[in-house]
């Protein structure tokens, strides 16, 4: 199974082979059939794209929930994703929260971010600005350019922290130099 997920990634990249995403699809089904969460993770992200097979969101995340089940990070974040924006799923911010939450203690820089931002809009999750601060830390210390630009502002309003404009500036500098506008 392995070697059949990593044949799909080789399709999919054209590496030693003709570029194909339909023989990526083979080859990752072949795999994803097996139980081999990366190859079921894989195979989601190709039905989500729509990319050798018609896009189809609700396969996409049948797919990820395998392969976050299995405890892959990847697809626990796009699984967190699906459910935040309600693609193939009925909208659910609970949902969304544990699977970021899943990934975010595994280290995913982006999930810590999204949780921070659910936890300062109360989405899935009472609001919190202290655990805002928490989670948008983790991930701004990592380099998330985005965590790093919100967590200057929850220094700006004194929200989760006490005010600072000395905190906020440095946080608004990481991200600066990361070139967000």
């Amino acid at each position: 199974a392995k070697a059949q997920g990593f044949l799909g990634t080789m399709y999919v990249n054209g590496r030693g082979v003709a570029q194909d995403d339909k023989q990526a699809l083979a080859w990752y089904r072949k795999a994803a059939e097996q139980g081999n969460a990366n190859a079921q993770f894989n195979l989601g992200v190709m039905y989500e794209q729509g990319k050798g097979v018609a896009q189809d969101d609700k396969q996409a995340v049948a797919w990820y929930r395998k392969a976050a089940e299995q405890g892959n990070v990847d697809a626990q974040f796009n699984l967190g994703v699906m459910y935040n924006t309600g693609s193939g799923v009925a909208q659910d911010y609970k949902q969304s929260y544990a699977w970021f939450r899943k990934a975010a203690e595994q280290g995913d820089v982006d999930a810590q971010g999204r949780l921070g931002a659910m936890y300062e809009l109360g989405k899935g999750v009472a609001q919190d600005d202290k655990q805002a601060v928490a989670w948008y830390r983790k991930a701004a210390e990592q380099g998330n350019v985005d965590a790093q630009l919100l967590l200057g502002a929850m220094y700006v309003n004194g929200r989760g922290v006490a005010q600072d404009d000395k905190q906020a500036a440095t946080w608004y500098r990481k991200a600066a130099e990361q070139g967000d506008a």
